[in-house]
């Protein structure tokens, strides 16, 4: 063999023997299993989703995807949106798979909380200044004239197809639901890739499956609503999750004071008032976080005496709720949800 052909020779293994052991060495290599997806939603509000795959799936695309997706079906800050689009009109029919079931859910919230939650209240969240651009505009004077475009038996009728309102000027705003709706749908993409270990967390809305990368239970903090920097604990309670499904409810962040008056951010839609009671948070527990997220809504509304009847008549729910007790604060915790507190 003269020395060109054995250069040819030689060159031809060399480059065998490298792709050989780049491919072994890709092959044993351990992959990375444990992610941490980051990014917001709904414009300014942050997600993170942990989760665990043997399979090595990098999955921010996706999230961020589904999340775009969901926000073009249901944000109001969205100009283009189906809601924006079916509040500018009378009768819609649904484009997405998102719209329909955030009424059928909103629906039973509605008729167990006795209108405490009410997805037709846009017009009072414009109103008090809690909706786009953050302008309190209403006079007390006004209250009862919005009331008229508030119901959402009255006003909304929907199936599987179309969803109607029989009186222009009613709004829908799913803004009480929508943050735990996104959980339970990030949740499922990772349940349909057969991921059984994750924590899925949108604005403080959360659902936990499995154990996280040391084996261990998820751990949820429960904000202190009486915590200020450098005073006191900074969490109320620190709960286990496995399985399900935790949104908070509370009125000690956001508000804004006019003429000397604070007025808290959650409305009551039955009297167009923001509410005036001791109950200062809600956190909720349940299979679907989309029913937890209305659900410390509509508590936060109804106040403690109300709440405390609905969660102990609801057999899918259990909750903790803080409240202020002449001055000193006290929490309820129901017989469920004390499983879940470290």
């Amino acid at each position: 063999m003269d020395n060109r052909k054995k250069n040819i020779f030689y060159s031809i293994f060399l480059f065998a023997f490298i792709g050989l052991t780049y491919l072994y060495r890709s092959y044993n290599e351990p992959k990375a299993t444990h992610f941490h997806v980051r990014g917001t939603t709904f414009g300014v509000v942050p997600y993170n989703v942990k989760y665990i795959d043997e399979e090595g799936r990098t999955l921010d695309a996706e999230i961020k995807k589904v999340l775009a997706d969901f926000n073009q079906s249901l944000s109001t800050y969205i100009p283009s949106s189906e809601i924006s689009r079916f509040n500018s009109g009378t009768s819609f029919s649904y484009e997405t798979n998102f719209f329909y079931p955030v009424l059928k859910e909103s629906k039973v919230i509605y008729d167990i909380s006795n209108g405490a939650f009410d997805p037709t209240i846009q017009p009072l969240v414009k109103g008090w200044g809690f909706g786009p651009g953050k302008t309190p505009t209403i006079k007390e004077s006004e209250v009862d004239s919005i009331l008229q475009y508030v119901g959402f038996d009255k006003y909304i009728t929907f199936d599987e197809k179309t969803v109607t309102k029989s009186r222009e000027g009613v709004e829908l705003d799913f803004s009480a639901i929508a943050k735990g709706y996104a959980v339970d749908v990030v949740a499922k993409l990772l349940d349909d890739k057969n991921i059984v270990k994750y924590m899925v967390e949108i604005g403080g809305e959360v659902v936990c499956r499995g154990h996280n990368e040391k084996e261990n239970v998820w751990k949820i903090g429960i904000d202190n609503p009486r915590f200020k920097e450098g005073n006191g604990e900074a969490l109320s309670v620190i709960v286990s999750l496995d399985n399900k499904a935790l949104a908070t409810s509370g009125n000690y962040r956001n508000f804004y004071v006019k003429d000397g008056k604070k007025y808290a951010h959650t409305l009551d839609p039955r009297t167009g008032y923001p509410v005036q009671h001791s109950l200062l948070s809600a956190s909720v527990f349940s299979s679907s976080c989309m029913a937890s997220d209305a659900y410390a809504t509509a508590f936060m509304v109804a106040g403690l005496e109300e709440a405390i009847k609905i969660v102990e008549t609801q057999k899918d729910l259990e909750a903790i709720l803080i409240y202020d007790d002449n001055g000193e604060m006290k929490t309820y915790v129901s017989k469920g949800a004390e499983a879940y507190i470290q």
